[in-house]
């Protein structure tokens, strides 16, 4: 043994030992094949280092195995529309001056962790404030805190006096002139100093409201708020940093204006003609339907006091409108992504819009597949997301029954792994 090893050796036996996890296994007695749109009996997924790894069909479960009797595996599901900061109430529009950033955080905590527990593994938040879900996001990846893997567009982008105009409301001395580092823009430079900004602020994609809203403190809830070479400088910038572009809209020709500057998605489309259904397809264009927020504001529009007078007749309009929207929509072949609007409605009830495809004509099976495979492709995620396959995270919930036959049942989450860390069991 030479000099120089004999003098090595007391350092590598200080060193400390490695050692690499051993895989786990998860025995699901079902398990729903989300391409084939089947479900598949004894199925033994192995998990290793927050991966699927082999996928054995025809198996039987061995010792050390987590077991899911009489439960049915589903791949952990996405929500493509959430708002993870708020929870809206009658209270909501005053706490836009009672709450500090603090609050918001905290209670985008919260949800964040409802959110996971109900199934839902990833999200897409579409409009924040003070961008704390780029910091909720940073927290839940470093492990600090449970939720969903969250894609953040942080503050959404408006026109002055539009739809995400966050002093739209506001008595005139406090309104002040927002801009593009609030979300505000009017002109081309505008656009594009605001996509930079969000790019700056870590946000993971770009949301602009294309048109007016129901919960916003204006009169239209479906005018077209930004002209065609606004929209034109957002997707080419939003481009430019691997943004894509997600639009709020109402209204129609709001709507048709987004497609054709190249957005991909379009989020609530409740005055969706025949014209922009053919724009959806000319464009490979995806829709995110929101129904389970238009009937909670429908809902609430008929209790006094709990919208100001401005909102509620517009919550009583759009509302009612979204689900058959839908159903024209899927029908005519338009591709479709799972969203929910959650932060309108309450987190964690986000399974209802299920129910609500499903009574619009959608076969369970594409359901499952519009909140797994698809929200998958609109991310160019589909090396890591939207199955359970080799190689994808390990992202798998468990539910009773069969969804195929009850879709109900997905309303029922009693198991949910996310990156191979299991968050509930039964």
């Amino acid at each position: 043994m030479t000099r120089k090893i004999k003098a090595l050796l007391p350092l590598l036996v200080c060193l400390p030992s490695v050692t690499m996890a051993a895989p786990a296994h998860v025995f699901c007695p079902h398990l729903i094949d989300v391409r084939s749109g089947e479900r598949i009996d004894n199925v033994r997924v192995t998990v290793e280092d927050g991966r699927f790894g082999e996928i054995e069909r025809g198996a039987s479960a061995q010792d050390g195995d987590t077991v899911l009797d009489g439960l049915t595996c589903v791949p952990g599901l996405t929500d493509m529309h959430t708002h993870l900061l708020y929870e809206f109430g009658p209270k909501t529009y005053l706490e836009g001056y009672t709450l500090n950033e603090a609050d918001y955080a905290l209670r985008g905590a919260v949800h964040a962790e409802r959110t996971l527990l109900a199934g839902f593994t990833t999200v897409r938040d579409l409009g924040d404030s003070y961008n704390a879900t780029v910091a909720l996001k940073n927290a839940i990846n470093s492990g600090m805190l449970p939720g969903p893997r969250i894609f953040t567009a942080a503050k959404s982008i408006a026109t002055t006096g539009g739809h995400a105009d966050p002093t739209s409301g506001d008595r005139a001395n406090i309104q002040g002139d927002p801009g593009p580092k609030q979300g505000v823009i009017n002109g081309i430079a505008d656009a594009r100093k605001a996509v930079r900004q969000r790019y700056k602020d870590g946000a993971d994609l770009i949301k602009i409201t294309a048109t007016g809203g129901v919960l916003s403190v204006a009169s239209s809830g479906q005018n077209a708020q930004f002209t065609d070479d606004e929209l034109k400088a957002i997707v080419e910038t939003a481009k430019d940093y691997g943004f894509h572009v997600a639009a709020h809209a109402h209204g129609a020709e709001g709507m048709k204006r987004a497609i054709k500057a190249g957005v991909t998605t379009i989020e609530h489309g409740t005055y969706m003609d025949d014209e922009a259904i053919k724009l959806f397809k000319r464009y490979d264009a995806w829709y995110v339907p929101t129904i389970i927020a238009g009937k909670w504001v429908e809902e609430k529009s008929r209790i006094d006091g709990f919208f100001p007078d401005v909102v509620r007749p517009k919550a009583a309009a759009i509302g009612p409108l979204i689900q058959g929207t839908f159903a024209r929509a899927y029908e005519a072949g338009v591709q479709i992504a799972f969203g929910t609007d959650s932060g309108v409605s309450a987190h964690g009830d986000n399974a209802w819009e299920f129910v609500y495809m499903v009574a619009a004509g959608m076969p369970p099976a594409e359901a499952l597949k519009s909140a797994t495979i698809s929200p998958a492709i609109v991310m160019k995620k589909q090396e890591v997301m939207g199955a359970i396959e080799p190689g994808k995270f390990a992202d798998l919930i468990a539910v009773p029954g069969n969804p195929l036959e009850d879709i109900n049942v997905m309303r029922d989450v009693r198991y949910v792994m996310k990156a191979g860390k299991a968050y509930k069991a039964p």
